[in-house]
């Protein structure tokens, strides 16, 4: 199955701005992306209309990225409930101007922070990050945007680690604007099998990420793509495959992502690698981010 490849803005610079993005998408294109995974890592940072304006002068596709950040949380023991579920209407906004029908992340609390939990207390938080949520998935649906939630690694939360705990948690809001948003980076950390992962998720997977299990270029590691490939076939995903990673001087992320060393010679060289790694798979819509 062919599919569109867009490339997060995070693998070259952090906040993205008004200023850096024309020549970002540029050298996107010219790499061979089709599409771009646009963070909106505070409000304001940049202007929707004038992103799909410099978007559709380069035919290019986008797929709005939200950024949980100190402080934002839809679980009030780690951040201001009411200040996220604002952000996220925020995003939503963001993705309806971008004609984008997915704003994906980790929407439930700070990229990060961890704390233990037993059975009961687990059980109140996800009591209340469906509550929390809510609101907000219907907000999306009425703009005709999916939130896709996404797990993380163990590192990074201790809330929402595997695709299981994820359709387990969020299932009852799966028809009300919410689905899933998958990387193959956590899924390498967390699954047995991430390609059965992928299958568990089924019709839920609303979006997807992909990169090295080093968080480096696809292709340059022990990740078996056919598998995985083959697996997003076989759930009918047709939607893009956004590869992400990040510079070492992204504040936002790359603390809690534990990104200390280059992953390649150049973050050039990163997007060029995976492109030519995804198109040696035979999965890579050319020139059309529909």
């Amino acid at each position: 199955m062919l599919r569109t490849i867009a490339v997060n803005t995070w693998v070259w610079t952090s906040p993205l701005t008004d200023e850096t993005l024309p020549a970002l998408a540029v050298k996107a294109r010219d790499l061979g992306y089709t599409a771009l995974e646009l963070p909106l890592e505070g409000a304001g940072d940049w202007d929707p209309s004038r992103a799909r304006r410099v978007l559709d002068d380069l035919g290019m596709g986008a797929i709005l990225v939200g950024a949980m950040g100190p402080g934002r949380s839809l679980v009030s023991q780690a951040g201001d409930v009411a200040a996220t579920q604002d952000y996220l209407r925020t995003c939503v906004d963001a993705a309806e101007v971008l004609e984008s029908k997915i704003v994906a992340g980790p929407f439930y609390s700070p990229t990060g922070v961890t704390w233990r939990m037993d059975a009961a207390a687990r059980a109140a938080v996800i009591a209340e990050l469906r509550e929390n949520l809510a609101p907000v998935a219907s907000y999306a649906t009425n703009a005709g945007v999916t939130l896709a939630v996404e797990p993380l690694n163990r590192y990074e939360t201790s809330i929402l680690n595997t695709v299981e705990q994820a359709v387990e948690a969020l299932a009852p809001l799966f028809d009300e604007g919410l689905g899933l948003a998958l990387d193959t980076y956590h899924l390498n950390i967390e699954e047995k099998s991430p390609p059965d992962a992928i299958r568990h998720g089924g019709s839920a997977v609303a979006h997807v990420q992909v990169c090295g299990s080093d968080r480096g270029a696809v292709g340059d590691d022990h990740t078996d793509w056919p598998a995985i490939m083959q697996a997003l076939d076989d759930i009918g995903y047709d939607g893009m495959l956004g590869l992400e990673s990040f510079t070492g001087e992204n504040a936002t992320i790359a603390v809690a992502a534990s990104v200390w060393r280059p992953l390649a010679p150049s973050q050039d060289e990163l997007a060029a690698r995976s492109i030519r790694a995804l198109r040696a798979l035979g999965t890579v819509r050319e020139g059309n981010h529909q």
